[in-house]
């Protein structure tokens, strides 16, 4: 009696424990209330997000002239190639095994009642005004350091320390994260489902797209553009396909609306 006691109370416990946790963080509150904007959640995120990406520049600056300018060089193969391949087969497998395990364990009948609705919502609106500001150091610190890289030092091939920081790590765990994203979005929330958010689409598209378009770029810098201008027309498919993420703009504006659906008070019904 004691072991089955035992035994049913560890799950409970777990359960408990994670139950608390996600309480802290704010994507569990008391439904009898109103809900609150988890930014306890995004900020905590996007801090983990800012320790990675920031440890990852760390490593970048502290090997990159050292030991990442000759990809023929074994030391490059030791520091670098075997970063890419470490990462590449993470990210992909993450994207492998999340799809399909949140696509087989969606719920036939999605519910959710109008507060949890609301819950999902802020903590989408959360963490787009958190993680809006790493993402511009991002930016600054991937994209505008890889053209700067390749403008002093020359290409020897398409892998060099900041494209296996950009190319290889930053801009496909955003298309996984998004892709994950749209999936769970579309299968768990019921405003979602049985149909295509466009916005959302348009998001998961932009960093996805990019990655046949680096193929293009990398053609063209090794036949007829040795320089790194940061106008040159190979690269005009980077700035468009980028220009995607602007369509955050559409998914909040849906969000707004399906929020302003769920808050107006029913003054007809309320006075019979």
């Amino acid at each position: 009696m004691n072991a089955v006691t035992k035994t049913q109370s560890a799950p409970v416990a777990q359960q408990g424990v994670m139950q608390r946790l996600m309480s802290f963080l704010g994507l569990v509150q008391d439904e009898s209330k109103p809900p609150r904007m988890p930014w306890m959640a995004a900020f905590i995120g996007v801090a983990l997000a800012a320790l990675l990406f920031g440890v990852y520049r760390w490593y970048q600056h502290a090997y990159s002239f050292t030991v990442g300018l000759d990809y023929f060089e074994q030391e490059f193969q030791t520091y670098w190639m075997r970063l890419f391949y470490i990462q590449m087969t993470i990210i992909t497998l993450i994207g492998a095994i999340g799809v399909p395990l949140l696509w087989f364990t969606r719920p036939a009948n999605p519910e959710m009642s109008p507060r949890r609705e609301l819950l999902v919502y802020y903590a989408i609106l959360a963490f787009a005004a958190v993680g809006s500001i790493i993402l511009v150091a991002i930016l600054g610190l991937y994209v505008e350091a890889d053209a700067a890289w390749h403008q002093v030092t020359v290409r020897d091939t398409d892998f060099t320390p900041t494209h296996i920081g950009l190319f290889y790590f930053a801009i496909p765990l955003a298309a996984v994260g998004a892709i994950l994203g749209f999936v769970l979005l579309h299968t768990r929330v019921p405003y979602f489902t049985n149909r295509v958010s466009m916005p959302m689409a348009l998001i998961v598209a932009a960093p996805v797209l990019i990655m046949p378009n680096l193929g293009l770029n990398e053609w063209g810098h090794t036949f007829f553009y040795a320089e790194e201008l940061f106008a040159a027309p190979i690269h005009w498919g980077f700035v468009l396909l980028g220009w995607g993420l602007f369509a955050i703009g559409g998914l909040i504006i849906q969000i707004l609306q399906r929020v302003r659906e769920l808050t107006v008070l029913n003054v007809k019904g309320a006075q019979a």
